[in-house]
């Protein structure tokens, strides 16, 4: 568990935001900083860093703020979710690797603080989102979700396409400890459903510009989230010497979708 602290506007006070940060790997290596997207948690980077980035990397996946072990309390706007991020994380310079809205939050980052920015990993990044979606899937966020099992649970991820190819065993392995039973002993996802709305009303605004570094885009080939527009700015401003573009298999969750694919370009662009 790490702890950042944050100045609120009026009465000069001192709040403590806590982040739980999962880690894999030595301290002293080279940092991998990991953001999930929103209604995830930061334990679903467990089998990347495991398998691909731990021994040569030290991996930091925090759970974002209203996620999980991090605190559910507002602000939960970008701002907040950086100033967190930088100050739990404790990294001054190294890969942040960002997918869906935590794709935005690493581009944000790049854009705002781009000293802190050797590498940018961004896993189908939910950059801008039409509004009018956002409108949508923030009226679906609303919605109390409960399921009497984890298996339950996941069958309605493979029901609704949040994932496509993803082999069950792994999305139950991640889903587990992010579900807990409430005072109906229904199961639910730990987050706060008002974070999520504001994420969503964060995602419909206008992205920085791409950020001139070393960049790696990975899409799914099934996935809606990336407009055509945001991709082509981004060829436009890094082309082909900063930028990297590889399309897998599958949905939105490329790194349950198409592990092995998503991995391997991943491992391709660190080796440098």
């Amino acid at each position: 568990m790490r702890s950042a602290s944050s100045r609120q506007a009026g009465p000069r006070r001192t709040i403590q935001i806590v982040l739980h940060v999962h880690e894999w790997g030595a301290p002293d290596a080279p940092p991998v900083v990991c953001l999930h997207g929103i209604t995830g948690h930061g334990r679903r980077f467990r089998k990347l860093a495991e398998e691909r980035l731990v021994p040569r990397f030290h991996v930091l996946a925090p759970d974002l703020l209203g996620h999980g072990d991090s605190d559910w309390e507002p602000p939960w706007g970008i701002e907040a979710h950086l100033d967190a991020i930088v100050q739990a994380t404790g990294v001054e310079r190294g890969v942040w690797l960002g997918h869906s809205f935590g794709g935005r939050l690493v581009a944000e980052l790049a854009a705002r603080e781009p000293q802190r920015v050797e590498r940018l990993v961004l896993l189908d990044p939910a950059l801008r989102v039409l509004p009018h979606v956002a409108a949508d899937m923030a009226e679906q966020a609303c919605l109390d979700l409960s399921f009497d099992s984890v298996e339950e649970a996941v069958e309605r991820r493979y029901e609704t396409r949040r994932v496509l190819l993803a082999p069950r065993e792994l999305v139950i392995e991640s889903d587990r400890p992010h579900l807990e039973p409430g005072p109906d002993g229904r199961l639910r996802y730990r987050y706060s459903r008002p974070a999520v709305v504001t994420a969503w009303s964060e995602m419909a605004t206008q992205p920085p510009p791409p950020a001139c570094v070393p960049t790696l885009v990975v899409l799914g080939a099934e996935s809606w989230l990336v407009p055509e527009e945001e991709l082509a700015e981004y060829q436009t401003e890094l082309g082909d010497e900063l930028l990297t573009v590889v399309t897998v298999p599958g949905g939105h969750t490329v790194y349950w979708d198409a592990f092995a694919e998503t991995a391997e370009a991943l491992e391709a662009f660190l080796s440098y």
